[in-house]
């Protein structure tokens, strides 16, 4: 195959694909949504020889268990697939919304009318519900896509890719809206992020390197973020309960997420008499501390936090721990180490909390809530097709909204500017 060629003729596609879907009702959406829906349930045994085959293949390359579990397609997982796509069907149609309509003094109305981004190039590794995910979300939102998956899920990813195609031609859509990458070559994933002639925005969903990668050589916007390095921040005015709940569910909940606090600020007033109890519930759980010299101090057995630390995403049942004297230093470690991701705050003063909403520069900040609630579907949006930190028009969690862009539209009556 001539990978070069190969993507380009992609590209081609998803471009004049891209025309036919943004101006495609919701109702053929929503139907070809549900007819990919359909399919899958009626492919369900094909799936599963398909991630079969997969799996072997993944055992013979010596993928560790945590990637085999994420590949693996399970009938709770393919139920989910189907479950999100009848979700994203019924979520609201963002294409031709029309807001903040205003008259100017010349006569004409100026509002803003949200538009698809256009063709959008998905990159993402391992879990094969990605390529559901991804397609359900473009589609509603009337862009077309390429899908590139990980090589380990080759196999799956394209039998959900057929039955991606029979639910678009059930819809009368163009098949060619949702395309994934057959080829496992990596240079198809060089040549997807360097067509700006046909890719208008690239999403890259995996490890740190990928996205490194993508990011620095990419010649098309990219929605993303690198770390998740979030913190929450107990203040002297925090609730105690409240507090040490938020804290213990912020790490503990998951360890594996981008959304998992990594660091713990605790303002030095209640310190010792909240971190003891502390320590004993991430002790009871399992999870390593690491803190600063006060903290060790008051927790004398624990490890030494290094600079490293502060600015480390563990992924892994580890906490580094800070005592600081007040909202100022904690603002000014959020932001000096942080990732920009989801940061919060306990406390029960609403000055502080306003403060800390007002300088902390990220994607998501919170008020006596935990990080892990910085999600797309914990945030109404449906679903996410990912996180971004970047300071564009999508940041936080991106759904539908996020996969749309906004144009001026003006309504005039023969006006004249004179």
């Amino acid at each position: 195959m001539d990978v070069n060629q190969y993507m380009i003729t992609l590209g081609e596609q998803a471009r004049s694909a891209a025309t036919a879907i943004a101006r495609a009702s919701t109702q053929d959406k929503n139907k070809a949504l549900l007819a990919i829906a359909d399919a899958i349930s009626q492919q369900r045994s094909a799936l599963y020889q398909a991630n079969a085959t997969d799996l072997e293949n993944g055992r013979a390359k010596g993928l560790d268990a945590a990637l085999l579990d994420r590949l693996e397609l399970t009938d709770a997982r393919i139920d989910t697939m189907i479950e999100g796509l009848h979700q994203v069907a019924t979520l609201p149609d963002p294409v031709g919304e029309i807001t903040n309509m205003k008259y100017r003094p010349s006569g004409i109305q100026v509002g803003k009318m949200r538009v698809p981004l256009g063709v959008i190039g998905i990159i993402y590794e391992s879990r094969p519900n990605v390529t559901i995910e991804a397609a359900s979300l473009c589609l509603k939102s009337g862009n077309a896509t390429i899908l590139r998956g990980g090589s380990e899920s080759i196999a799956s990813n394209q039998m959900l890719a057929a039955c991606i195609r029979t639910g678009l031609a059930a819809a009368g859509l163009p098949e060619t809206a949702v395309q994934v990458v057959e080829t496992t070559d990596r240079a198809a994933v060089g040549k997807l992020i360097t067509m700006p002639e046909f890719v208008d925005v690239i999403v890259p969903r995996g490890g740190k390197g990928l996205i490194e990668r993508v990011s620095k050589e990419a010649r098309v916007p990219v929605i993303k973020h690198l770390d998740g390095i979030c913190h929450v921040y107990l203040d002297r005015f925090a609730d105690k309960t409240k507090a040490l709940n938020i804290a213990v569910n912020a790490k503990t909940h998951r360890y594996g997420t981008c959304n998992t606090m990594e660091t713990l600020l605790v303002h030095q007033q209640v310190a010792n008499e909240w971190l003891p109890e502390l320590g004993e519930a991430f002790a009871a759980l399992g999870v390593e501390l690491r803190g600063c010299d006060q903290t060790r101090d008051i927790l004398n057995s624990i490890h030494a936090a290094t600079a490293a630390d502060w600015d480390t995403e563990y992924l892994a049942p580890i906490l580094s721990i800070k005592i600081v004297a007040s909202i100022d230093d904690a603002i000014e470690h959020i932001n000096r180490h942080g990732s920009h991701h989801t940061d919060s705050i306990v406390t029960e003063n609403y000055t502080l909390a306003r403060q800390f909403l007002t300088e902390v520069d990220s994607s998501s900040v919170m008020i006596n809530a935990s990080t892990r609630f910085a999600d797309g579907f914990e945030y109404g949006l449906g679903a996410e097709i990912g996180i971004s930190t970047d300071k564009i028009h999508a940041r936080g969690p991106v759904g539908l909204d996020g996969l749309t862009s906004q144009k001026y539209v003006v309504f005039g009556n023969g006006e004249v500017r004179t």
